[in-house]
C-alpha cells in the first residue's frame, strides 16, 4: 500500500526522523488494541526495546499491560496460595 501524505503531515513528521510514519502508525494500532506489541514493533522496524523506548519518549508510557491480565494474574496467585 502506497500512502501519500498531505504536506502538513510531512512538516510535522520530518523532524521526528526516518521511519516516523511507520512508528506512529504502529503505535496508533497498538494503542487502539488492534495489534500486539510485538507486531507493532515489527511494523515500526524496531526491536522490542527500541519500540518501547520510543513509546515512552513520545507517549510517556511504553508497554501496556491490560487490566484484565493483571486481574487474572492476581487470581492465579491467590489460587496458588491456597
Amino acid at each position: 500500500m502506497l500512502v501519500e501524505l498531505q504536506p502538513e503531515f510531512e512538516e510535522v513528521l520530518q523532524p521526528l526522523g526516518q521511519h516516523a510514519i511507520e512508528f506512529f502508525l504502529a503505535a496508533s494500532l497498538y494503542h487502539a488494541g488492534k495489534i500486539s506489541f510485538a507486531s507493532a514493533a515489527h511494523i515500526a522496524g524496531l526491536s522490542f526495546e527500541a519500540f518501547n523506548d520510543r513509546l515512552i519518549e513520545h507517549f510517556d508510557q511504553g508497554y501496556r499491560i491490560a487490566d484484565q491480565c493483571v486481574l487474572e494474574d492476581i487470581a492465579t496467585v491467590d489460587d496458588l496460595k491456597l
